[in-house]
């Protein structure tokens, strides 16, 4: 292979997550599977933590804005919630099967150089919520602790970068133990809110709103795009699972934990933005909290800002895997810690930057980021689950992706015109606040933009894929198994 990374370079033992949490020293590269390890099941709450935290609230907060009542929007985000993760949740079966970060899968159907509109898209998701992220974390600690944005943004970035460079096994082990922590403090959090605001002695504070058609359909699709985009994560969690990890178990865990999170705080966060005049997440949450008795509703706010440090890593380390693959595929790089440090510390200076320049009403600005998150992942996500589920039915040969004179090639067609197509057929249906395309504007702002694009981009590519060379690829599935796992392994598995 003339590609300088090599995707399976045997690893000290030390190394491989076997003997507790230790720097992982895997990054871009395959997983063998001498290095497997973790349980299925642990997806449920790292998808459940990963998803509970307080921009998923802000998403809430956006129907009685919009004049939805409170009701009418926990049914637009529940119901978005629940079709934007049926297709982040699929995306989990791909990493035990290739043993590969999420977005470095997409050279197959992009190419090496291709992948960089999805990379690039990828990456924007990415550093955006974590300027989020950090601005919601500073003003949480804010209610305890003395310091301005100046002294917490790099405190808390540099945290994140931290848990990031330790890596994998960290991430699942703090986001499984902070399940139990959030799920005691918001219980408690939304039995105040729901008897302090819908019981009968509760007294309405702002108008409740009503029903309006393109709002619901508004909040349907922030609600799905916000799931959808976490698309790009998944694998990244799942790539150290055993190859024969139970698919639908997978699958499932991974649609329980970010499905339950997502409806529960969206729907919590239109309780509060329907009965709390101006709502902001953090001050909600205190509002609520210190009904229980003074001082609850700071113990609460800490609790989310602990899961937010902990999401910030996470967004910093897909952002490195990302942007190490986007260079890989332009000049090879060689997967080491020390590259490791350099990308994320990259990451943490773009962030701190853009938080610092971000205005204080984050909330408009928040609303068009998902809006475009969805109208840039969508049509990515139905590419690469077709190619997965309905073309290449999850058998790659893996050693060719690191390869850019491979068998995927530098520039895919398919991949890339679909992807194209998908996204020019959705610009009619979009709907933000610097443009509103003709159609969502003759539907009164109704964004349907999200259909068009899972339609057309994947229909276009699964046709595409009917003279795919399928015998050529079989054959370098064979090469790349011993290229991988050596000439240990079964025919049959190389097959």
């Amino acid at each position: 292979m003339s590609h300088s990374l090599s995707p399976a370079e045997p690893l000290p033992a030390a190394d491989t997550g076997q003997r507790g949490i230790v720097i992982e020293q895997r990054s871009i590269d395959y997983v063998p599977r001498s290095e497997r390890h973790g349980k299925v099941w642990h997806q449920g709450p790292f998808w459940f933590t990963g998803n509970f935290v307080l921009p998923t609230m802000v998403i809430g907060f956006i129907g009685p804005v919009l004049g939805l009542s409170v009701w009418w929007t926990v049914l637009a985000v529940v119901l978005g919630a629940c079709f934007g993760t049926f297709f982040m949740a699929f995306h989990a079966n791909q990493g035990p099967r290739t043993g590969l970060p999420q977005m470095i899968q997409s050279r197959a159907q992009f190419g090496s150089r291709g992948a960089i509109v999805p990379f690039a898209a990828s990456v924007f998701v990415y550093i955006g919520f974590m300027v989020f992220d950090t601005i919601l974390a500073t003003q949480g600690l804010q209610l305890a602790l003395p310091g301005d944005k100046l002294f917490w943004y790099p405190v808390l970035i540099g945290i994140s970068i931290v848990i990031a460079v330790v890596g994998h096994d960290l991430l699942h082990f703090i986001q499984r133990w902070l399940t139990y922590v959030l799920v005691v403090v918001f219980a408690i959090i939304t039995v105040l809110a729901i008897v302090n605001f819908t019981g009968p002695t509760a007294t309405p504070t702002i108008d409740s709103g009503g029903w309006s058609g393109s709002a619901f359909l508004v909040m349907f699709s922030l609600a799905a795009g916000y799931n959808i985009s976490y698309a790009i994560y998944v694998s990244d969690y799942s790539r150290y699972l055993p190859q024969n990890a139970s698919a639908p178990k997978l699958i499932g865990w991974t649609y329980l934990g970010a499905a339950l999170s997502a409806s529960w705080l969206m729907s919590l966060g239109a309780l509060l933005g329907s009965n709390i005049p101006n709502a902001d997440a953090i001050g909600a949450v205190k509002t609520v909290g210190d009904m229980l008795f003074p001082g609850f509703g700071t113990i609460a706010v800490l609790v989310s800002t602990v899961a937010l440090i902990s999401i910030m890593g996470v967004n910093a380390y897909g952002a490195m895997l990302t942007g190490t693959t986007a260079v890989d595929g332009f000049r090879a790089v060689r997967a080491t810690v020390r590259l490791r440090v350099i990308g994320l510390t990259i990451v943490g200076v773009v962030t701190l930057a853009i938080a610092l320049l971000i205005p204080d009403d984050y909330l408009s600005s928040f609303n068009d980021f998902v809006l475009l998150m969805l109208y840039f992942l969508v049509p990515w996500t139905a590419v690469n689950l077709v190619d997965f589920y309905l073309v290449r039915r999850g058998k790659y040969a893996i050693s060719e992706i690191f390869n850019p004179r491979g068998i995927y090639g530098r520039w895919a067609w398919r991949g890339m015109t679909a992807y194209l197509l998908g996204f020019i057929a959705m610009i009619p249906f979009f709907y933000t606040s610097f443009y509103v395309g003709p159609v969502s504007e003759a539907l009164g702002g109704a964004d349907i933009s999200f259909v068009v694009g899972l339609v057309v981009s994947g229909g276009l590519y699964l046709i595409f894929s009917r003279n795919l060379d399928h015998a050529a690829e079989a054959e370098a599935r064979m090469q790349s198994e011993l290229v991988l796992e050596g000439p240990t392994e079964t025919a049959g598995q190389r097959a």
